[in-house]
């Protein structure tokens, strides 16, 4: 079993801990460090982790095998490399950082330091993201024309003023850290490297600094176009679909898989629809983990498809900022 350390518990760090926590036999938390140590004391005692410090604390520690990354998104470039110098094998929250070179950077101390390094795109476990990712490789949806999806949620209407997510260093186009960067990596897993984005991203309600209207197109290298909305002041939507010319498929929150097919000469079918049960993708995710730690499978997200995702984040602050399309070769 992996022994992890995990820094960073605030609420998604503390669902990451509930998600294996008594319930997995390949990966236990056993030690963290937080930024305000009091509030996270309470939790600690109850699922016996030892609360230390400070980050060196755990990379000090020779009893843990790795560290789970839960921190604010501009640390994450200097700790993920401080962790590899230590022989960590890491886990990193999305996004893995905010620009390219950074990630660059982070990914081959990593491989430099022969550790594992994993990012937490979780949707990439679930089974209808699985499914439909066979659906596009086999050519059951013909060919592939254009991807769009949504994640959105009331989130930044709950950020407190003065926590570090209420800001637009740590927070830059929107929704797009925190939610959008999922969808990125949803579609660069579908179809691949996008080429060129053009992005728009404003504040028309919230009254911290943090934009709440973002939206993007985006051209992929294969040719196909995809469109990607995020808003963080509304109500809570999960979806993405895939449009080819034998049809396409959606999938909506996470219970749910809608195909429909049309034949060559145009004959529709029905709509398909798959229902899902509840699924843990936290869990998945730090158990592919610990399995990569262990060396009994590769993690399923290669480092340079991260820092592939972390150069579209990149472009969408770029042109969200300069208004005007950036290509990814410019990033």
């Amino acid at each position: 079993m992996i022994k992890a350390g995990i820094a960073g518990l605030g609420r998604w760090g503390q669902v990451l801990v509930n998600s294996v926590h008594g319930k997995s036999d390949r990966i236990a938390i056993t030690a963290g460090c937080t930024g305000r140590k009091a509030r996270a004391e309470a939790f600690c005692a109850e699922k016996g982790i030892d609360l230390r410090d400070g980050l060196a604390d755990l990379l000090n520690d020779p009893d843990l095998d790795a560290v789970i990354l839960a921190t604010p998104h501009s640390q994450h470039a200097d700790q993920v490399v401080a962790a590899s110098a230590a022989g960590k094998h890491v886990f990193i929250e999305k996004p893995f950082t905010l620009d390219r070179a950074s990630a660059q950077a982070a990914a081959d101390a990593a491989g430099a330091a022969g550790v594992v390094l994993a990012f937490g795109h979780n949707r990439r476990f679930h089974p209808a993201m699985a499914r439909m990712k066979e659906m596009v490789q086999s050519g059951e949806l013909g060919q592939i024309l254009h991807v769009e999806g949504n994640l959105s949620s009331p989130s930044a209407m709950r950020y407190p003023e003065g926590g570090w997510r209420s800001s637009s260093d740590e927070s830059p186009a929107g929704g797009m850290t925190g939610m959008g960067i999922h969808v990125v990596d949803a579609m660069i897993n579908l179809l691949g490297p996008v080429d060129e984005v053009i992005a728009r991203s404003y504040r028309r309600f919230l009254k911290i600094d943090v934009d709440d209207t973002t939206a993007m197109l985006f051209r992929f290298a294969s040719g196909a176009m995809g469109y990607l909305g995020t808003f963080t002041a509304t109500a809570p939507l999960w979806r993405i679909q895939v449009f080819g010319t034998g049809g396409w498929a959606e999938m909506h929150n996470y219970d749910r898989l809608t195909v429909r097919k049309v034949s060559s000469d145009g004959t529709v079918g029905a709509e398909e629809v798959t229902e899902y049960g509840a699924f843990d993708m936290e869990r998945a995710e730090l158990e592919a983990f610990a399995d990569a730690c262990e060396g009994r499978a590769a993690y399923p997200l290669p480092p340079a498809e991260a820092v592939h995702g972390t150069a579209v984040l990149e472009a969408v602050i770029k042109s969200a900022a300069g208004g005007r399309p950036v290509k990814l070769k410019d990033v």
